[in-house]
């Protein structure tokens, strides 16, 4: 190059020299970025210099070492969703990485990461769980209060009457529990409840009552504590054992308590829920009578002018109380079911005048049925009876197949349904099966005596025996009328 130019290219940089050392320096001003001192000899970085304007600090092992820890802890951070939070101090951002005081270093221009705002949640799901969490236990709650509220209105429950015995001494606790059990009311407590604002709390009456489950609880408690039957005129019936349900019906007309025709019908029709109710068969077309049998002989009182339903349930209820678990396990170990049980029983009370001989006369038929190959059918004069005397004079359309399947002398094994109403006394001496040989018996009915035998030459000797009895009586009878006669004159 020339020697003028030399001249004047250090002219120059000789004029921006003394330009800077003019310049007062601010040492508390924020410096540029762009302006960084870096040691080691480092030349400052002139705007002017074209030289320095592509110039990168060299960086020794350390700080390659350290920016590279930096790097992978960051790449792992951002793999596992890792989030820094804005506020948290640099300590605490840079917990885990690598500290460049370690090495005494000075601080190292590095860029700083971007920082990741948190995510902000949806909360629409949690509020839509909870809303509808909030309607279900609604809609839940007013069905309960519903529900309650029919019970206690007594709406939309059986219109069906039942006879509830309440005993003495029956707390409103008992009382509640004893309504429940009978299906009358479903809320205990809630009667409880009822009785103890009502003030009705041991003033409750002891003995029958009738009530429906459509009464409303305010009624029932006033049926409970009010006697309703006081003015009416009580009725006292003793029903004999060996009747049939048409001689029971025909005395309840007489005593004014209930025709005979509403009695007959309900007391068939059943369905009052009582437990022996479940433990019969279903009805054939050979029965005639549904209910005949079950009508218990006993004293019964009564009020003129009844609802044949009470009446029904006052029988009812006396038969499921005379048939105890005792009599029902007896029976299962028998291979007996009800209808078969009363069946058996009402013939061996039309057959056995006395209580003594039941049990023999049940022997006898048991004999007979478990022998049926060689003694098919059980010959039954009652039986005959109660085909020819009841069952024809009764039916609207004449059907000889049900007249013969209750004639045990027409045909096999026990009849279809019972021909009287028992007495207990005849269904225990079922239940006993005492063991026996006999096959036969015979009875004189003027002395109730009865003769059994072991086979047919026996049994025709003891009937040529009893027809004697019968032929010796009437000679004694007329014998005494005659001496009464001749005394009289």
């Amino acid at each position: 190059m020339p020697k003028d130019n030399d001249s004047l290219i250090n002219d120059i940089l000789n004029e921006l020299a003394n330009k800077s050392q003019d310049t007062p320096v601010n040492e508390t001003a924020p410096q540029p970025e762009e302006q960084q001192i870096v040691e080691n000899d480092i030349p400052v970085r002139d705007e002017l210099s074209d030289d320095f304007a592509h110039y990168e600090p060299v960086k020794d092992e350390e700080e390659l070492f350290i920016e590279n820890a930096l790097e992978e802890s960051n790449e792992e951070a951002e793999k596992n969703d890792y989030f820094i939070d804005e506020d948290t101090d640099d300590e605490e951002n840079n917990a885990g990485y690598v500290s460049e005081n370690q090495y005494n270093q000075p601080p190292v221009n590095r860029p700083h990461k971007k920082k990741k705002k948190k995510k902000k949640r949806n909360r629409l799901p949690g509020v839509l769980i909870l809303t509808t969490l909030i309607f279900a236990i609604s809609i839940s709650l007013s069905l309960v209060i519903i529900a309650f509220g029919k019970d206690v209105l007594g709406i939309g429950k059986s219109e069906t009457t039942q006879l509830v015995i309440i005993p003495e001494g029956a707390t409103t606790h008992d009382i509640a529990a004893i309504l429940e059990n009978e299906g009358i009311i479903k809320s205990p407590k809630c009667f409880e409840l009822f009785s103890k604002l009502g003030k009705k709390t041991n003033v409750y009456i002891a003995g029958e009552h009738f009530l429906r489950p459509n009464m409303a609880y305010e009624t029932i408690i006033q049926n409970l504590t009010t006697n309703s039957n006081a003015n009416k005129e009580v009725v006292e019936i003793t029903f004999p054992e060996g009747q049939t349900l048409v001689d029971f019906s025909l005395k309840l007309e007489e005593e004014g308590v209930c025709k005979a025709e509403d009695f007959m019908f309900y007391f068939n029709a059943g369905g009052f829920n009582f437990e022996f109710e479940d433990k019969l068969t279903a009805a054939t077309d050979l029965k005639f009578y549904r209910m005949e049998g079950f009508f218990f002989p006993d004293t019964y009182f009564f009020y003129k002018d009844m609802t044949p339903e009470e009446v029904c349930q006052k029988i009812y209820l006396n038969f499921d109380n005379k048939m105890t678990d005792e009599r029902y396990a007896k029976m299962e170990a028998l291979n007996l079911n009800l209808d078969d049980l009363i069946t058996f029983a009402s013939i061996v009370q039309a057959e056995a005048p006395r209580f003594e001989d039941m049990q023999m006369v049940a022997s006898v038929f048991w004999n007979r049925l478990n022998n049926s190959d060689t003694y098919p059918k059980l010959e039954s004069d009652p039986t005959a009876k109660y085909a020819n005397n009841v069952i024809k004079p009764h039916m609207d359309i004449y059907d000889e197949a049900t007249i013969n399947a209750y004639d045990t002398y027409a045909s096999q094994g026990l009849p279809p349904g019972p021909i009287c109403n028992p007495g207990i006394d005849a269904i225990d001496a079922v239940l006993a099966a005492i063991p026996s040989e006999n096959f036969f018996f015979y009875a004189n009915i003027d002395t109730r005596v009865t003769y059994f035998a072991k086979t047919l030459d026996d049994h025709n000797a003891n009937i040529a025996m009893v027809k004697q009895q019968y032929k010796d009586a009437e000679e004694a009878a007329k014998k005494a009328e005659a001496e009464k006669k001749k005394g009289a004159n």
